[in-house]
């Protein structure tokens, strides 16, 4: 499914909605967000730990790899937020835990860019891949596994 965003606002009602039909599973769910720099995928990140009543402010964990968010009231009791821009291999995101993190039901998890792990993204992964369309629009691919 293909959506164009002409704002924050916009984006954030797109990912408002994705959360809403997003559902718990046997695992962790896995959102797989990839696009150039300056794309849209930290402001979805932000706008969904929003919708799911985050307080603390979302940056993108870029030197920190990695952020949890705990979650109240939702079938999520954490939002993991990681930043894989900087890593050089697959092999350093499962030394920081990876399979460990995707086994957990409770566990709801955004990676940006995705593609640089894209090996180790678990078949159920969501993605969406963000396009720069001009300084104000963003064209948002949502696909299903």
């Amino acid at each position: 499914m293909k959506l164009i965003s002409k704002s924050l606002a916009e984006t954030a009602a797109i990912a408002e909605q994705f959360v809403e039909a997003l559902q718990a599973s046997e695992q962790a769910v896995v959102v797989a967000l990839d696009g150039d720099l300056g794309s849209g995928k930290t402001a979805f990140s932000q706008a969904i730990g929003e919708a799911l009543g985050v307080r603390d402010p979302i940056q993108s964990p870029t030197f920190l790899i990695e952020k949890i968010y705990e979650l109240h009231r939702q079938p999520w009791k954490h939002l993991v937020h990681i930043d894989a821009y900087r890593l050089e291999r697959e092999g350093e995101l499962l030394s920081l835990g990876w399979k460990e993190i995707i086994s957990k039901p409770e566990n709801l998890i955004l990676v940006e860019w995705a593609e640089k792990v894209r090996n180790i993204l678990p078949e159920s992964a969501i993605h969406i891949v963000f396009n720069h369309v001009d300084e104000t629009t963003r064209e948002i691919e949502i696909s299903a596994a």
